[in-house]
């Protein structure tokens, strides 16, 4: 029992100070690393909307970078605190090489959920806060890793998908939002005058102030869409800034039914039809 507490008071006395060096050097390492990518978060930041998304981007990208970093710091922090209790490290060293190997065999679909979630990040697919379309799901990015996505899905549910199953991504926070409003008359109805009315309409509707804000291109009369025994199709076609499609949708066909009663024409029905943004759905490698 004395020799145990001799030995443990050498280790103190003799070595202590260098275990105390390294976990010092390891906290101001884990500091460095957050002041650096904190301040390159703060670097990104900006009022204008494409450097509010490199903001998005680069947050995304830090917090990854961070928690890697750490992890390397305190991996390579206790491998050098172990010979000073003692230990040898060289079994370590050895394990490390064949858990690498089990690793790559054994953990094939992680190393490709890492994989996938480094160039998701890299190629700026989507980050934090986007809402996109992926693996049949809608939802708003709510965490994002290299092993994971986490999605709050439509219905307020968390849906977690891991990297290595991201296949085509529909990103629904880029650019813009467009929105094809579709007018069905009855096939005796007047056309032209069906089409004056919907001109009137539109034109009011780009002269709002209250609305022109929401609005990037029309709302656009494109004209006869179809023809069936229903009724003559017609078209309206509205871009409109992100995530305000619905809004203008649903008021502009408030003013095409409350347009077409004043102008006492039949109205059969009128839907939707939706496109979103300038980016076309990217395939994660």
């Amino acid at each position: 029992m004395t020799g145990s507490l001799a030995h443990w008071i050498e280790i103190a006395g003799t070595r202590g100070a260098r275990i105390v060096v390294i976990a010092v050097i390891a906290f101001v390492l884990t500091r460095i690393l957050k002041a650096l990518t904190t301040r390159v978060v703060h670097i990104a930041k900006g009022q204008a909307r494409g450097a509010q998304m490199r903001e998005r981007q680069t947050r995304t990208l830090a917090g990854i970078l961070y928690s890697v970093g750490v992890g390397v710091i305190v991996a390579v922090a206790a491998l050098m605190v172990l010979p000073e209790f003692g230990f040898d490290v060289t079994p370590f060293e050895a394990a490390a090489a064949v858990g690498s190997l089990a690793f790559g065999f054994g953990a094939q679909n992680l190393v490709k959920d890492l994989i996938n979630g480094f160039f998701i990040v890299l190629e700026d697919q989507y980050v934090v806060g986007d809402l996109i379309q992926l693996n049949g799901e809608t939802g708003r990015v709510e965490h994002l890793t290299l092993r994971r996505t986490v999605l709050r899905n439509v219905n307020g549910a968390i849906v977690t998908i891991p990297n290595s199953l991201v296949g085509q991504i529909a990103n629904l926070s880029r650019d813009w939002s467009q929105a094809f409003v579709d007018v069905t008359v009855p096939s005796d109805e007047l056309v032209g005058r069906a089409l004056a009315t919907l001109e009137k309409i539109a034109g009011d509707f780009r002269n709002d102030a209250d609305w022109s804000p929401a609005l990037l291109d029309g709302p656009r009369v494109l004209g006869v869409e179809s023809l069936s025994l229903d009724g003559t199709v017609l078209r309206l076609q509205v871009r409109t800034a992100l995530n305000r499609k619905d809004d203008v949708a649903r008021e502009l066909r408030r003013r095409i039914k409350l347009g077409f009663e004043e102008s006492r024409i039949p109205l059969r029905q009128a839907h939707q039809v939706e496109l979103h943004g300038a980016m076309a759905p990217t395939q994660s490698s």
